[in-house]
């Protein structure tokens, strides 16, 4: 085992700021140095997606203050590898770190092409390192490790310091036969674990998974006799980003007579980069959409972003019957090879039923065995602890359950020291026991519209709660003494039926009048004091009412007196 180091004068860090006790936008930062005085680098920044919490907000992206105001000390940025919870932060948040972006080929190209569409940073400085490479950023040696994944070059990072050797997982598993890249490289991570793994920072996904992930090529032979059985159209829905899964696909349709048609932007993007990179130079061309109109139906097959039920994916525009060029009903049959990620169910719930309702036949991945995940299970974790054998084990890429999960399997491998942690912890791996030291800060950003904006920041808590509580807007008009003249106004929205108006605006008007008249003579010249005991009171009314507590504003307009 690696054995730390006695030195007073420097210490090892690790620092999440996205990726933990959560799944996605995985953010993690590294430095080494006298305390107060580090050098770092980072792995990964990624994106999360936006649900029903966080209304019209799609991307959610790290806070990255904690080392922005550290960037004259930040050397790059290393990305294991191409999804979105890893790099998609990147093109938005570059700019606020300028540094140097370490990434293999096929990562690179798929970065490149999210700038041209999302980024405006084309003085970045991308540089490609080979599968297995070596270099320097920083204080640290960087060597990177070839494991496997749902998505082509998944790398292993192991970052030698002064004080020890850290071991960042990234998204893996174990699959012996990829239908797409190298097998995970087991030797490499022999010799890792015979030199000496100081902390271990892993994947926690599937911990609650028995025995194994399975394997890509396992797939094929279900999906073609699945398609087979298939008179109509067929359409396929799975992950834009899993190259292997494509070219599955592609060999289940050809072997059954079907051409096959991609649908969605991202997919003909990540298709792009993997031919770019040579990853399906042995496939024809996959056809457009348009071109597939003319082709009988039972020669057609459709590859589908939206396997997650994604309102602006294409599978939700076919579902609704809102895309130009697909069109699916009655003998058609829609395949989810893919799985329910944890929050999604219900996205996923609705699009099924849209599907079924237009006739088509749905199949999803526990009807057929059309689906493995990219993460470990808990016998692959297993074996990537008798592989390496790291003195510590901090779990990461999980919800606490997930952590807490991870570690007790850690312990169970004979892992001497594990730690659970939560984004903004600080976490000193070497000298000495592995401890949190301090809590930073680590909040979320929201892409809204081209805006980046805090996640917290009031525009989108008014926009939640207008959501679920309306809007009322109340209209005063006051002379210079505060008496009330003519009729207020109120208008609201989500909130009251033309019927109720009348009664309640009388209502409201009554409670007003009532709080202006018990108003000081001092406040009731105070517009500001004015609006708020109003706003009071048409809140008030709501409550009782309606149970609802809209987003409430008052204008007060001052007539002075005349003469």
């Amino acid at each position: 085992m690696a054995k730390k180091k006695a030195n007073t004068e420097a210490e090892l860090l690790f620092v999440p700021l996205g990726g933990t006790e959560e799944i996605g936008m995985n953010f993690n930062l590294y430095g080494f140095g006298a305390p107060g005085d580090h050098d770092w680098i980072i792995i990964d920044l990624g994106i999360t997606f936006g649900d029903d919490s966080t209304p019209s907000i799609d991307v959610i992206l790290p806070d990255p203050k904690f080392i922005e105001e550290r960037r004259d000390k930040l050397a790059g940025i290393i990305l294991t590898h191409g999804h979105e919870d890893h790099l998609g932060a990147v093109p938005y948040l570059w700019d606020r770190l300028r540094c140097p972006v370490y990434a293999t080929p096929f990562t690179a190209a798929l970065l490149r092409s999210k700038l041209e569409m999302d980024g405006d940073a084309r003085d970045m400085k991308i540089i490609e390192v080979p599968l297995a490479g070596k270099f320097e950023v920083g204080p640290f040696s960087i060597e990177l490790i070839t494991l496997t994944h749902s998505m082509p070059e998944p790398n292993a990072v192991v970052v030698r310091s002064e004080l020890g050797t850290i071991f960042h997982t990234g998204d893996w598993k174990f699959d012996p036969d990829p239908v797409v890249g190298e097998a995970s490289d087991i030797e490499a991570l022999k010799a890792l674990g015979d030199e000496g793994v100081l902390a271990a920072i892993g994947d926690s996904t599937n911990v609650f998974v028995s025995g194994t992930s399975g394997s890509e090529a396992g797939i094929l032979q279900n999906l073609t006799e699945m398609i087979g059985k298939c008179t109509g159209r067929v359409a396929v829905a799975c992950f834009a980003s899993n190259v292997a899964r494509l070219k599955t696909i592609f060999n289940a349709a050809t072997a059954n007579g079907r051409v096959v048609c991609l649908v969605g932007r991202s997919l003909w993007r990540i298709n792009a980069a993997a031919r770019q990179t040579g990853y399906l130079a042995d496939l024809p061309a996959f056809i457009e959409a348009e071109d597939a109109e003319d082709i009988p139906k039972d020669q057609v097959l459709y590859i589908c972003t939206g396997s997650q039920g994604e309102p602006r994916a294409a599978l939700s525009r076919i579902a609704a019957r809102d895309h130009r060029q697909v069109k699916l009903g009655d003998g058609d049959t829609v395949i989810f090879s893919s799985r329910i990620i944890p929050g999604n169910e219900l996205g996923i719930a609705r699009l099924h039923n849209k599907l079924i309702q237009n006739g088509v036949d749905v199949i999803m991945d526990e009807h057929g065995n059309v689906h493995v995940s990219g993460h470990p299970a808990e016998d692959e974790l297993i074996e990537m602890y008798q592989y390496v054998r790291p003195e510590i084990v901090v779990p990461v890429h999980g919800e606490p359950r997930h952590l807490k999960r991870h570690a007790e399997i850690a312990k169970n491998c004979q892992v001497p020291e594990t730690i659970l942690v939560n984004n903004g912890a600080v976490v000193r791996l070497a000298p000495n026991k592995a401890e949190i030291i301090d809590q930073v800060h680590a909040g979320r950003f929201a892409l809204d519209g081209p805006r980046i904006v805090p996640l917290e920041s009031q525009a989108i808590k008014d926009r939640t709660r207008i959501l679920y509580n309306g809007v009322a807007v109340y209209t005063l008009v006051l002379d210079a003494s505060g008496n009330i003249i003519g009729d207020p106004q109120l208008t609201t929205h989500g909130l009251v039926e033309d019927d109720e108006m009348p009664d309640l605006l009388s209502k409201i008007f009554e409670d007003v009048e009532d709080a202006l008249i018990d108003m000081s003579d001092a406040d009731i010249t105070n517009d500001a004091k004015v609006k708020e005991a109003a706003r009071i009171v048409v809140r008030q009314n709501f409550r009782d009412s309606h149970h609802k507590r809209p987003l409430t504003t008052v204008h007060v307009v001052r007539i002075k007196d005349q003469g």
